[in-house]
């Protein structure tokens, strides 16, 4: 459903559906989504209306890096525009070409390690538009695989009221799932051997113990809602726009730390299981640490991933 409805209740107590509109300018739907990039879209802002040089002769209308150091390039529309896909993506080709480039506003915007961790393997581009067709919708699955595309509709309900609705992405390059390493003692049909995760999970080194518990535990990430499961260098992130879970391997703790968008303030916290991480830092993203060692860590953990899935 891409229909998005917004009701008011009316002083006869009764709702009353707002009638959404667009903005009368352009720059007006700029300017409040930079305004705040991080919680709209989980962006780190870096600069507004980048000029691309005398070849390529464009502007970029909003670069930022997401919060999983991944290189974002942002297109606004105020209302339709089937170029504007194609012009994000042409985007995205100049900023590989001009990485060192990229790598230099990150280091100047926010700071030195910051740039040594962008992760080039997937750029992204955003396009935010008051209407997405349907060919525009078909015609993002054509773009390379190198990349993730994210068609968000916006919407403005008065003069205070502004919605963005994700409804459309293709998230590049998805790697098939991978049989987990079996057993050495010998496990049955059940065993560990007949759990599947994402091949690149692999690439972390990840001894085949926590391996059968992130099984586990992405059964539950996955059933809880339609998320995209991305695998980074040093976590495993699920996210629609933004993450809504991030998963930390630690084998030397023989445990695994999922981060969850969670206020923990709106958590009882529990010594050993949930941790408040606000202004402690972590890799991954989220504000509520939870430990996970075994499958009754899982099942415990299951509610608070069904929470942090419905307020996102």
């Amino acid at each position: 459903m891409t229909d998005l409805k917004v009701f008011r209740r009316g002083v006869d107590g009764r709702d009353v559906e707002l009638q959404g509109s667009t903005v009368t300018r352009e720059k007006e739907l700029q300017r409040r989504v930079e305004e705040a990039l991080g919680p709209m879209l989980g962006v780190r802002f870096l600069a507004s209306e980048y000029p691309t040089g005398p070849w390529h002769q464009g502007r970029i209308d909003t670069l930022g890096l997401d919060e999983n150091g991944v290189p974002v390039v942002i297109e606004f529309k105020r209302g339709r525009d089937a170029g504007v896909i194609t012009q994000a993506t042409s985007y995205l080709s100049w900023l590989l070409a001009h990485r060192h480039e990229f790598e230099a506003l990150v280091r100047r915007r926010l700071g030195a390690d910051v740039a040594e961790a962008i992760d080039w393997r997937r750029r992204r581009a955003i396009c935010v538009a008051a209407e997405f067709s349907r060919h525009d919708r078909a015609a993002v699955s054509l773009h390379q695989r190198d990349h993730r595309v994210d068609l968000v509709r916006y919407r403005v309900f008065g003069p205070d009221l502004l919605t963005l609705q994700l409804v459309e992405t293709v998230p590049g390059a998805t790697a098939p799932a991978l049989p987990m390493p079996a057993d050495p003692a010998g496990a049955g049909d059940d065993g560990p051997e007949a759990a599947r995760i994402p091949a690149q999970v692999s690439q972390l080194e990840v001894p085949g113990c926590l391996l059968e518990l992130y099984s586990e535990l992405d059964e539950v990430l996955t059933a809880a809602s339609d998320l995209e499961v991305v695998v980074l260098k040093h976590y495993v992130a699920y996210r629609r726009m933004l993450n809504v879970a991030s998963v930390v391997f630690r084998p030397g703790h023989q445990a695994l730390l999922m981060y969850l968008r969670l206020t923990p303030d709106t958590v009882r916290l529990e010594e050993g299981f949930t941790r408040d991480v606000r202004g402690i830092g972590h890799l991954g993203t989220g504000d509520l640490e939870v430990r996970i060692t075994s499958s009754a860590d899982v099942e415990k953990a299951t509610p608070l991933i069904r929470r942090a899935v419905e307020e996102s």
